[in-house]
């Protein structure tokens, strides 16, 4: 019986930042996604894993992602990448929350920087302040720059279980990547992968037995 909602959160409740990292590509001619193959390199030590296990500082990590994209042949700083991490917040995905918090424990599992404003890397106080608004509706924020451990590390999932008295076998984890998505489902969470915000909504409704969309607060 599911008890409990896990959300990743860019890509999930705000648009993704790949969107934004491919028309940075194509406004300065580069290959699309460069930025996300550069981040597929090495992904356990490199500049931005480094980045949100919280081991380098946002200045290493700006040097740290220059070294990494010059060695592709291009010249982004990873102050440039943080920049463009900014989602904006998709209204029926939060309305979907709303329900849900009504009926399950819900939980935020992000990949952050200490970088922006607020958890979610926003670009100005004013958008932080509503994704702070959506935050309150979590029983649990984990967050990879506070506890240097990031998905998919299965300590990651772990804990929020831990923090919330959980099975893993009572949650559904929802995320943009499927990368995120293997270890919460080998410890026997249903898993979600998100594509758009139609067909997420769709595919959580049909392990719920409560109505999810349409919902309006």
């Amino acid at each position: 019986m599911v008890k409990a909602i896990f959300w990743d959160f860019g890509g999930v409740l705000t648009t993704s930042p790949f969107d934004a990292f491919n028309r940075y590509e194509r406004a300065h001619q580069i290959p699309e996604n460069t930025i996300r193959k550069i981040n597929s390199k090495n992904p356990e030590n490199n500049a931005w894993a480094r980045f949100e296990n919280s081991q380098i500082s946002l200045d290493e990590f700006d040097a740290a992602f220059a070294d990494e994209s010059s060695q592709e042949g291009f010249s982004i700083r990873g102050r440039t990448v943080i920049e463009l991490l900014s989602g904006k917040l998709v209204p029926e995905m939060v309305d979907v929350l709303r329900r849900c918090k009504m009926h399950y424990k819900n939980a935020c599992l992000t990949n952050n920087v200490k970088a922006g404003a607020g958890a979610a890397m926003q670009s100005s106080e004013s958008r932080a302040a509503e994704v702070r608004r959506v935050m309150e509706l979590f029983d649990v924020v984990i967050e990879s720059s506070k506890i240097g451990i990031r998905k998919p590390d299965p300590k990651f999932y772990q804990i929020a279980c831990e923090k919330l008295s959980l099975d893993p076998k009572d949650v559904i984890y929802l995320d943009d990547l499927g990368i995120n998505l293997k270890p919460a489902k080998k410890m026997g969470m249903i898993t979600i992968k998100v594509l758009n915000p139609r067909q997420a909504i769709a595919a959580l409704q049909t392990h719920l037995p409560i109505p999810i969309s349409g919902f309006q607060n």
